[in-house]
């Protein structure tokens, strides 16, 4: 049958949910206070049939470490201490925990969008914003295996993640996040068929952090890039147009008590029906979804890669 490379599920809920803590830091927290809780995040999906580990790197960039009452991560204006003397440490620290399982997983850098999740409108202009994803992948290169810029809800968010993963001798894989209500548009409203000619230009091209509901519609229209092409969704409650005009924060998300296991690698089963070939979950999904594909992927004869 088909060589599936079946990535880990998320890693900020889960660290979250372990540490019995949220923090507006938020998977950050957990290189500061307890390192080792992420190799053991990476090794659970890894016993779960996962075969790469996603850095634990999604929300380390320069303004988010920034401290004081002015980051807009605070709650309530709280003051943040500020990291960003770290930055570079933190980076390494996460891969380091990752590297912990590479006899057992590829590694996979991530990258998470600048500005915030889902806010095209937040993203810096496209020489600055190439800049500082540019020093995030330089940093993550060495320790990886593919740079995974993740979350990309724009054109011009998508042209600055491919031009600085190409500074580096890494693939580079691009995922793109959609509208909850029309898997054919990107959280900015534009048309994910206008982003095939950047994704050609990319190793492979994927959706992430989406209502699974909508991914397949999405990677139809992705399809003729021509790259190998993924899919790791979801559980989260719908991401409405309220939450994207910067009228919610992250903690009006909460996960979708419908998404179990057993119906998200149903979804994942139909990824891989129309040519998936990069699997696994995002948000709310933990070991037991990634462990359900893996059995299902076997089941139907895939070889897991």
């Amino acid at each position: 049958m088909t060589e599936i490379t079946l990535l880990d599920g998320g890693m900020g809920q889960e660290l979250i949910r372990r540490a019995g803590q949220a923090t507006p830091l938020w998977s950050t927290q957990a290189l500061l206070d307890n390192p080792s809780l992420v190799s053991d995040v990476h090794r659970d999906y890894a016993d779960a049939g996962a075969t790469m580990a996603t850095t634990n790197t999604y929300a380390l960039h320069r303004d988010r470490l920034r401290g004081g009452a002015s980051n807009h991560y605070a709650d309530d204006g709280v003051d943040l201490p500020n990291l960003e003397p770290q930055f570079a440490e933190l980076l390494n620290t996460a891969a380091a925990e990752a590297q912990k399982l590479h006899d057992r997983s590829r590694i996979a850098g991530s990258i998470g969008p600048l500005g915030a999740s889902y806010r095209s409108d937040l993203h810096p202009p496209l020489e600055k914003a190439t800049g500082l994803y540019t020093e995030v992948a330089e940093i993550l290169a060495p320790s990886v295996d593919v740079l995974l810029f993740e979350t990309i809800a724009s054109l011009e968010a998508a042209r600055a993640c491919l031009a600085a993963g190409r500074t580096t001798d890494r693939p580079v894989w691009l995922a793109f996040t959609v509208d909850d209500e029309d898997g054919t548009l990107l959280r900015s409203g534009e048309a994910v068929s206008d982003a095939v000619s950047i994704a050609a230009e990319a190793d492979a091209v994927l959706i992430n952090c989406s209502a699974p509901e909508v991914i397949a519609d999405a990677l139809e229209a992705l399809a003729p890039a021509g790259v190998p092409t993924g899919a790791y969704g979801n559980a989260f409650t719908m991401i409405t147009k309220t939450f994207l005009e910067g009228g919610t924060t992250a903690e009006d998300l909460s996960a979708r008590e419908d998404m179990t296991p057993d119906v998200y690698a149903t979804y994942a089963m139909q990824w891989v029906d129309q040519g998936a070939t990069i699997i696994g979950g995002c948000c709310e999904t933990g070991p037991a979804h990634i462990a359900e594909i893996a059995k299902r992927l076997k089941a139907a004869g895939h070889t897991l890669v």
